[in-house]
């Protein structure tokens, strides 16, 4: 039963997030063996302004960078 963590900064959309939790699924059960209905995927969402790279939260990154 492969249990896969995904940890990234909030803002996908739910159809964004089964898009890739489908190709997840399927990578594991290509080179794997791993059985589909089994692969579970956990999306970890931080908030923006909760995580930091560099001692700048990735809101202020962004807003360095010109970024929306």
């Amino acid at each position: 039963m492969p249990i896969i963590r995904v940890t990234m900064a909030a803002g996908r959309t739910s159809q964004q997030k089964k898009a890739a939790a489908l190709e997840i699924t399927d990578t594991l059960v290509k080179h794997c063996g791993a059985h589909a209905e089994h692969v579970y995927v956990v999306f970890d969402d931080i908030p923006p302004d909760d995580w930091t790279v560099g001692g700048e939260t990735i809101t202020e990154r962004k807003a360095n960078r010109g970024e929306t």
